[in-house]
């Protein structure tokens, strides 16, 4: 059971990225405001999900949120600012689309820059501990899932509409044999060994 908020005190979002070790395409982040007595008995991390289970968690989360937005970084100012820098400046992104400003973040991961004048707490497996962090995973993994199919029939020899850029052997083999893409991460190392880490 994931917890409804950190604090009660202020408004309070939750936030995640999507795509940070992949080889292609952009990083997707979400923030999300929930009601403060909000539970879902299936709502998780993503990563934890099936595909099916993460599009209708998405619906729910767009009905039933006070406030969410997405956003996204390119592959070009990845490769310019590198991945770190793109993921928080995509949940930034995020956080100034809100249509309720909130008063605290809650952020998955262990590293954040403060966005404005706003309180924040890092939250390793944020996701699945709390409840707006798991609606964030879930808006950035769709969004950027899409993103990455809407390129798939393109692209087919890099397998996207399977691995959605991320570095599984079939798509490092390719870009090793037939090169990169237009949008590939030209700082990412292809075929470096520690990538079957991901």
């Amino acid at each position: 059971m994931l917890l409804p908020y950190f604090q009660k005190e202020h408004i309070e979002a939750g936030c995640d990225e999507a795509g940070r070790g992949c080889l292609a395409g952009p990083v997707f982040a979400a923030a999300v405001i929930l009601p403060q007595n909000f539970s879902h008995p299936l709502l998780n991390d993503s990563k934890k999900l099936n595909e099916r289970n993460r599009l209708e968690l998405r619906e729910m989360v767009e009905r039933e949120a006070i406030a969410f937005a997405v956003a996204s970084i390119d592959h070009e100012e990845i490769d310019q600012i590198n991945i770190l820098n793109a993921s928080i400046k995509a949940m930034h992104l995020a956080i100034d689309k809100l249509s309720i400003r909130p008063g605290f973040l809650i952020i998955d991961g262990n590293r954040f820059k403060s966005y404005e004048n706003l309180g924040h707490r890092c939250i390793v497996k944020g996701d699945s501990r709390y409840y707006s962090i798991a609606a964030a995973s879930i808006l950035a993994k769709t969004y950027r899932d899409e993103f990455m199919f809407s390129l798939a029939s393109e692209y087919p020899q890099y397998d996207w509409i399977n691995n959605k850029g991320y570095p599984t052997s079939r798509h490092r083999k390719a870009v090793i044999e037939k090169g990169m893409s237009p949008f590939h991460r030209k700082t990412f190392r292809i075929s470096d060994p520690q990538l079957k880490l991901f």
